[in-house]
């Protein structure tokens, strides 16, 4: 799997309430979008940003991290073939990304994920942040194949 970048998922009880501590201390104060349930705020300097949940939406269990991968349903085949644990099937869902959630063998909840290429063809979401080092609008980050193999 290719991973291109990494999103830690912070559960807050309420958005709006912990909201201002990301966006005015931590200085996020981009909120790249805001689902009610999910929000994402990224610093205007560095590109930093983290996730905020309150909830999951269509899974029975929250993820620890987003792991964005440009073939989403490479990685499903590849998490199935090495028997990991999908907690969320692959799936289209219908606020514009493709992607399943995964246990790592440590406990851990992992949401991989690619956002759906819109008609015009191009990515929905934040890869033109500054500090974002865009291609095609992913982050490259390199990553093992199947953890200890």
């Amino acid at each position: 799997m290719r991973s291109v970048r990494v999103t830690p998922n912070l559960r807050v009880a309420d958005l709006e309430r912990a909201k201002s501590f990301y966006q005015d201390f931590l200085s996020l104060d981009l909120e790249e979008f805001n689902l009610g349930w999910v929000a994402r705020y990224t610093s205007s300097d560095s590109g930093a940003h983290v996730q905020l949940v309150t909830q999951e939406a269509t899974s029975s269990e929250d993820a620890v991290i987003s792991v964005h991968t440009p073939d989403v349903d490479a990685a499903y085949a590849e998490a199935l073939e090495c028997g990991y644990d999908i907690v969320h099937p692959l799936t289209t869902e219908p606020w514009g990304v493709r992607r399943f959630l995964v246990r790592a063998p440590d406990g851990n909840v992992i949401n991989i994920v690619r956002h759906v290429v819109e008609e015009h063809g191009t990515t929905p979401g934040p890869h033109n942040a500054p500090g974002a080092g865009a291609d095609n609008g992913y982050w490259h980050l390199c990553v093992s194949r199947c953890v200890g193999q």
